[in-house]
């Protein structure tokens, strides 16, 4: 089947033959994407009616040849027949939780972050443990078959069955997978690989999407789950998943502080899982560790300090006791510094407006600093008790009474809010040994909440909330 190349402009969607640096039509630049034409696309496909009302006329009914030309009608989707879905452990506990409980035999599977930030380690630490079980290959498109040893080695390998193919010529990578129809194929990244039928250079859009693109249907027709690296660069377009998040069924971030010891796997998309579950890990000079009890990570010293709090954020179905830390200065500048590590900053001047309007805090002839503990990027509205109550216990020099954690959500008329999987964020507070928990009023517990060893202290408002966990009212210029 011939295929030619074709440029197309992605911002007016015009077609030239040869790559130009601006499109001729619109004249946006670096605008035009090389892409394939095969001689199949350019055919014009005859309708069916019209085939069926031939057949007709001839005064013969259609044979079996014409019958499989024929392309495959609609059906009602009661008929479709079903399977059972059988995934397959990839041996990790928090790698199958991010995933949804597993590989799904045919799914793609695209695991995207910085480089060095662990990728590679991780999936071939897992390749080892699947190997023991399955046919696994592990396609190197990156090092030699020599380095990824080495790498195997140090991480403790030995004795697997695991298949390694140290290659970057797509068509070969084909021909091996089509030979040896792995249960699990791990492509050690997907901008390596190269199709010689395109002119452009590996790692370029055109490449990098045609690359997936067939490897997809490979791994659909044979039932092979496939692992796919790429790399994120700066604009997150060339040799970046943003450029395969259509084409595979999943989207895992691997996220961390290359300085820091852990790392964070995340799932973007998922077709088959949800897409909110957090796993963990702890990088050692073995490689990849899981962390079971990740809330050790995001505390801070037991020794309590001003403007110190203690918070609990929910992960999908996890959740983390996390310190916050907050410093209250007074400013140099005629427009105080606002900085967040963690928090969106957007959210922190919004909470520090609500306590300089409710408490009368002159908050805005001060700097503010805010940082989660650990790294950790909190999103959800749960830490505004938390971020509060830290930066009044800055601005006062108040230190937190130990042992209490604040869950709540903060409205701009001062109010709190009640917030979702309470139950859940309490159970874990008990179990690291906190005693006491300032919660919203109103958050109708469950019966499940009754057998929780924890005080609980309820609050209408921020100023309640910050006199049951300071023990004094912030808007006293006496505290």
């Amino acid at each position: 089947m011939g295929r030619s190349s074709l440029y197309v402009c992605q911002t007016c969607g015009a077609q030239t033959r040869q790559f130009f640096g601006r499109c001729a039509a619109c004249g946006s630049w670096n605008s035009l994407v090389e892409q394939v034409v095969t001689a199949s696309d350019t055919r014009r496909r005859r309708p069916v009616a019209s085939a069926g009302a031939a057949a007709g006329a001839a005064g013969g009914a259609l044979g079996a040849t014409d019958l499989l030309q024929r392309p495959r009608r609609s059906e009602s989707i009661h008929t479709v027949g079903e399977r059972p879905l059988q995934r397959l452990g990839s041996g990790y506990g928090e790698l199958d939780r991010v995933l949804g409980g597993g590989l799904v035999p045919g799914s793609l599977v695209l695991v995207g972050g910085d480089p060095g930030i662990g990728k590679s380690t991780l999936l071939l630490q897992s390749a080892e443990a699947m190997a023991a079980r399955h046919l696994v290959l592990y396609v190197s498109a990156e090092e030699s078959a020599q380095q990824v040893k080495l790498r195997w080695r140090r991480l403790g390998g030995a004795g697997s069955q695991l298949q390694l193919l140290a290659e970057t010529d797509l068509e070969l990578v084909l021909q091996e997978l089509e030979s040896l129809r792995p249960a699990v194929a791990i492509i050690d990244s997907i901008q390596a690989l190269h199709d010689g039928e395109l002119a452009s250079a590996p790692g370029s859009v055109a490449q990098v999407r045609e690359c997936a693109a067939a490897l997809a249907r490979i791994a659909k027709r044979q039932d092979t789950a496939l692992l796919l690296v790429g790399h994120v660069t700066k604009e997150g377009t060339l040799a970046g998943p943003k450029v395969l998040e259509h084409l595979v069924d999943a989207v895992l971030t691997f996220e961390g502080d290359r300085f820091a010891s852990h790392r964070l796997l995340r799932a973007v998309k998922n077709r088959f899982g949800a897409t909110h579950e957090l796993g963990v890990f702890e990088m050692r000079d073995r490689g990849l560790v899981e962390v079971t009890n990740p809330s050790e990570l995001f505390l801070g010293s037991d020794e309590p300090s001003a403007g110190t709090a203690t918070i609990v954020a929910c992960e999908g179905t996890r959740a983390l006791v996390v310190e916050l830390q907050a410093l209250v200065s007074t400013t140099s500048y005629a427009s105080p510094r606002r900085t967040a590590t963690g928090i969106g900053t957007n959210r922190l001047h919004q909470i520090l407006a609500v306590l300089e309007k409710h408490l009368g805090l002159p908050l805005s002839r001060f700097d503010c600093y805010l940082a989660v503990a650990g790294g950790l990027e909190v999103e959800e509205p749960a830490a505004d008790l938390g971020v509060a109550t830290a930066v009044v216990a800055s601005y006062r020099d108040l230190t937190l009474a130990p042992g209490t954690v604040l869950v709540g959500e903060l409205g701009l008329g001062g109010q709190l809010r009640p917030v979702g999987q309470l139950e859940l964020r309490l159970q874990e507070a008990a179990r690291l040994g906190f005693r006491r928990a300032v919660v919203p009023k109103g958050s109708g517990l469950g019966p499940m909440a009754a057998g929780i060893d924890l005080q609980l202290l309820e609050a209408g408002t921020v100023a309640e909330a910050l006199v049951l966990a300071l023990g004094v009212n912030p808007a006293d210029d006496r505290a």
